[in-house]
Order: C-alpha cells, then structure tokens, then sequence
C-alpha cells in the first residue's frame, strides 16, 4: 500500500505566490548588490583596455553565484514577507484560519520551498563559488605573487627542524627561497643550524620540493661558516611534508569562499595538525557554517510567514522594518562570532550554531506574540 501525499489547491497557490515573490526579492538584491562599485569598476577596466567586452560579462556573471549566497535566505525572508502581508490585508489567511486550516499545515509549503532553497544555498557555498573564484582569478590574472610565505617542518617533540621562507609564488613556481637546516644542538634561546640554502628559483611536486641555482652554507656545531658551494639542484620536503606544505602555502592566500567543502575539511585537519590553532579555529567555524547557514533559509522563511501575519488595520512597515533589520543584524554579526572562534573565545561550532540558534528563539518569540 503507497501513502501518496498529493498537493492542495492551497498548496499550489501559496507556493506560487511565495516562489514568485522570492524570486523578485533575489533579483533586486543581486542588482543592488552589483550595480554600485563592482559594475562601475568592470566598465572602467573594459574602456581602458584592461579587459575585453566578454571578459567583463563573464566577471560580472561569476559574481553571482558569491551574491546567490546571501541572496537565496534574504529573498525568502522577504517573499514570505511579502506574500503573507498581502494575504492578511485581503483577508485570506482569516478564510484559510477559518476553513481548519492550522499555522503549521499553511506554512508547509512554504517549509518546503526553504528546504529546496537551503539546498541549493549549500551547493552554491560548496560548489559554485569556489568554481567561480578559480575562473575569476584567472581572467584577472590573480596569482599573488609578492605573498611571503613561511613553513616550519617539526618532529614529534615540536621542535622545529627545517624553515622554508618563499618570497613569492605562483602556482607551483616559487621564487627567491630560504631553507634553514635546524641542527639537534638547542641553546638557550635557539636552535643551531647544521647550513642554510639560498635558491633564486623553486617548483614544487606532489612528493618533493625542488630548489634551483642554489647556494649552500654549511655551518659547525659552534655556529661558524665551513664553506660555501653552489648547486645546481637540491631536493627539500619529501613525501607527505612536501604535500602538505604545498597545500598550507597555496591555501594561505584563499579565502574560505573559494575552497570546497571536501577540501576546506582536509585544510582544517592538516591546520590541526601543524598546530596552527588561530587558523585552525577560524577555518573550522567557516567550515561548520557552511552547514548551519544553509538551514537559515528554513528559520527566515518562518519568520517571514510570522511577520506577514496581521491584522488587516496593522500597518506593513512593521514587519517590512523587523525583517531588514534581522538581515542586518546577522551578516553584521557573522565578523564578531568568526573573531571568537579565531581567538579561541568560543568553540567553532557554537559561533557557527549562535545565529541560527538566534533566529529560532525570535521565531518562537514572534510565535508566541501572534497568539497563532
């Protein structure tokens, strides 16, 4: 026996009105999210030359999926918003009330809508941003190369034996590169260096570093100089440290937003692991983010049906003013809480959790007040 739940009249017509109105909602703030600076500077750069008439569109095009982000909970908040205000000023939610209808069977439609909606913000975190920042970059030509990066291999007692410093970098091409070979012998204040390396160029492999036109300075037990010779190649981090140092060094100059959600997961554990704790805990909260932001679409999507719901003499502003004002309230908060989980205030996951946890007790307030 098949339990087939099929949509109502109700149904279709409620989700018609919220999904068209969301939709509405998504396409104003994605114009006023892009028009001011971000358009003015891609049509600066296409008059002066800088970019051709199809780079500038493909630009502006991978902008969206970074703005859909913010967009999908914001425009259901105020579809909801919208569509239930009209249908308390007309009377119909009274006609729904009145036919048997309860608060939680007229907002299920809505609930699923936000379902499909969190789902698509999560693929666009996890998928389409990071896709769209690589392609940005590389019509940008953006490759970061005056970054400065410093990576300290350490053995089990986490002391440290090798410092490679890389004055820039591209990709696997690294430039003008300092290796210092620590020695066992630790003073009071430092560690002895058994030689130095000086190299003018570098590339790095999946297995391997490797150092080209390289100067060695080997050094004694009691810190002098024993000589000076030139190399044409010399072989650094091999094996698993060479890879995971190729993946610090390369995800130091990404912002979360381009990394994906499997990769982001292997960064915050190799984090871990170098005992990097501020990064470590700032990575984890973004990473536990990208699963909790998404369920705002859900929690905005009711709120929006509770600040809808009206007496036909309540003034609309009301409703208009509290949700802007939640809107504001979280992506000007998300900074703070992303702080305190950096300096070890907090627990990642509950700066991830706090927000949401926010909007469902403001649900529950708002519930309360509505005497539904």
């Amino acid at each position: 026996m098949k339990l087939a739940i099929k949509p109502t009249i109700y149904d279709k017509y409620i989700l018609k009105q919220v999904l068209f109105s969301s939709i509405g909602a998504i396409l104003l703030f994605t114009i006023v999210w892009i028009a001011p600076e971000m358009l003015l500077n891609t049509i600066k750069d296409t008059l002066a030359g800088i970019l051709t008439i199809k780079e500038a569109i493909l630009l502006l095009t991978l902008e969206l999926p970074k703005i859909l982000g913010k967009a999908f909970p914001v425009g259901l908040l105020l579809g909801t918003l919208f569509t239930f205000d009209k249908l308390s000023k007309d009377s119909e939610l009274t006609i729904f009330r009145a036919i048997g209808l309860s608060f939680g069977r007229i907002i299920a439609p809505i609930v699923l809508l936000s379902l499909i909606f969190s789902w698509l913000c999560f693929v666009t975190y996890d998928k389409l941003i990071p896709y769209a920042e690589s392609k940005k970059h590389a019509i940008e030509g953006s490759s970061h190369p005056n970054i400065q990066y410093i990576y300290t291999q350490k053995n089990e007692n986490n002391q440290p034996i090798l410092a490679v410093i890389v004055s820039n970098f591209k990709n696997e091409n690294m430039k003008n590169i300092i290796v210092m070979d620590f020695s066992n012998k630790v003073y009071d204040d430092l560690h002895g260096l058994n030689r130095i390396l000086v190299a003018q160029t570098g590339k790095t492999f999946q297995n391997r570093w490797e150092l080209y036109d390289v100067t060695e300075y080997k050094i004694s037990q009691d810190g002098v100089f024993i000589s000076i010779t030139n190399k044409d190649k010399i072989n650094i981090l091999e094996g698993n440290a060479a890879a995971d140092a190729y993946m610090l060094m390369s995800y130091s100059v990404k912002r979360e937003r381009d990394i994906t959600n499997a990769n982001l997961k292997k960064y915050v554990n190799l984090l871990k692991k170098e005992s990097l704790d501020e990064e470590y805990h700032y990575m984890l909260n973004k990473y536990f983010q990208r699963f909790f932001h998404p369920f705002v679409c859900v929690l905005l999507a009711i709120m929006g049906c509770l600040l809808g719901f009206s007496k036909p003499r309540e003034q609309r502003l009301i409703g208009f003013t509290i949700a802007i004002g939640t809107i504001f309230v979280y992506y000007i908060t998300l900074p703070f809480f992303d702080l305190l989980a950096e300096k070890g205030v907090l627990h990642p996951l509950l700066t991830a959790i706090i927000p949401p946890m926010v909007f469902l007790g403001a649900i529950v307030a708002f519930y309360r007040s509505k005497d539904l």
